[in-house]
């Protein structure tokens, strides 16, 4: 099919495919190959009426083929490019520094290949199903071990599905990726609503609740009655609402971005680890969290820089690989330029700039760090540089059920892009105990 994704919400672009049952979906899977303010004051209303399964409960089977047209047109406007003046400092705290981002761009524009990557996304099997009236995308392979354990991975901003690509086939096939059978997973990779593949919704409300009540529809209609979750950044938000809504058959969650702040953070009597939490918060707060503001604020104007500029695109999401990776400001150290073009590329050929950044001001008002109590099983890894470390002691006060907690010398914000065999070990470890 050829799907012109400039127009995602148009189900004659996608093409509506052949619907199948959830037996012959299965049996297809089996042989195919967040911060401040990330919206965790979910106190309120997580029990409301669920509107989640009304419409079509179709899932239909998606392969990716973005239009030449598109990616001619891509670089038409790569060459295009109108240029800033140079920065008047030597490092990146005014932002991107010119030169790299026109590096970047300039590879983008005359070595990176799309079709590599959309072979890559479309060698697993993918589908899109409709949720509460938003067409959901998401990649879904079955192990050959039968008692894997069902897992939900849930990307954030300005990360995607590519985030988790290398490590889908570890988790399914753990016996040829140095595990063994009881490590196997079968792995559920969604498209957060706005982003990627997915619909952009056309109403409010997709919080991460609404997101989280999704994702138990997704997992039971494909037939999963017990599985667990898992999410970093917004992913962390919407896995945290999970662990709240405590939905039958969810045997625990893990995140390796944590929301265990105190409502009230004591002014004295930290220890170093919740000192260095509280040092960490602060300077994201004064000097990192720009991006986050205008998204919460106005990502309807921030976006149609964006939507017209694929240069301004890039810088956009290429700054925050290299302040959020463990890469010693050179991002280009953990992820190959292809890699970051792959999860730029994401974002631009899709047309999301606008409907992703929304989901910032759909959480808007909920601005408390802290995710409070949750009553079911948590695992957590805490990489070295993520935005903020968490201290076990504000985490076990939250998490009544910690599982599993490990602190890893490697890895930043995107870990399972970063360290893929790391977070896939992770996960293995931190869900033992529920198998």
């Amino acid at each position: 099919m050829n799907n012109n994704v400039r127009d995602s919400n148009n189900q004659d672009v996608f093409g509506t495919g052949k619907e199948i049952s959830r037996r012959q979906f299965l049996e297809t899977s089996a042989a195919g190959a967040a911060f401040t303010a990330l919206g965790i004051g979910m106190v309120a209303d997580l029990f409301a009426a669920d509107s989640t399964t009304t419409g079509s409960t179709a899932i239909t089977p998606f392969t990716i083929d973005i239009p030449q047209s598109a990616l001619d047109d891509l670089k038409r406007r790569l060459e295009m490019t109108r240029w800033p003046n140079r920065q008047t400092v030597s490092d990146w705290s005014q932002g991107v520094p010119l030169e790299k981002v026109r590096a970047l761009v300039e590879y983008w524009r005359t070595q990176y290949d799309w079709r590599r990557a959309e072979k890559e996304i479309n060698g697993f099997a993918q589908y899109r199903t409709e949720i509460d009236g938003v067409g959901i995308h998401f990649i879904h392979v079955r192990s050959k071990h039968e008692d894997a354990l069902p897992i939900i991975l849930t990307h954030g901003w300005p990360g995607s599905i590519v985030e988790f690509l290398k490590i889908i086939n570890p988790l399914t096939n753990p016996t040829a990726h140095g595990g063994r059978p009881e490590d196997a997973f079968h792995v559920v990779v969604p498209s957060l609503p706005g982003f990627g593949f997915s619909d952009k919704p056309i109403d409010t409300g997709w919080d991460v609740v609404r997101i989280a009540k999704a994702w138990v529809v997704l997992m039971q209609r494909l037939g999963y009655q017990r599985w667990v979750a898992q999410g970093g950044d917004w992913g962390a938000g919407v896995t945290t609402a999970l662990g709240k809504l405590k939905p039958v058959g969810l045997a625990g969650i893990h995140l390796n971005f944590q929301f265990v702040f105190p409502e009230k953070i004591p002014s004295e009597g930290l220890s170093a680890e919740e000192q260095r939490a509280v040092t960490a918060l602060t300077e994201f707060l004064n000097d990192g969290n720009g991006y986050f503001r205008e998204q919460a604020t106005r990502p309807q104007t921030i976006a149609y820089g964006l939507a017209d500029s694929p240069s301004g695109q890039a810088a956009w999401i290429y700054e925050k690989f290299q302040a959020w990776t463990d890469s010693n400001g050179d991002p280009e150290t953990v992820l190959t330029k292809d890699e970051m073009l792959d999860n730029i590329s994401l974002y631009w050929l899709t047309d999301t700039a606008a409907s992703s950044a929304r989901i910032y001001w759909e959480n808007r008002t909920n601005t408390s760090p802290s995710g409070g109590r949750i009553d079911i099983p948590v695992a957590v890894s805490v990489f070295p540089h993520e935005i903020w470390r968490a201290p076990r002691s504000w985490a076990e006060k939250n998490y009544t059920q910690l599982i599993h907690w490990h602190e890893l010398d490697k890895g930043g914000h995107f870990a399972a892009f970063e360290q893929p065999e790391l977070f896939t070990q992770e996960l293995r470890d931190g869900f033992k105990k529920l198998r």
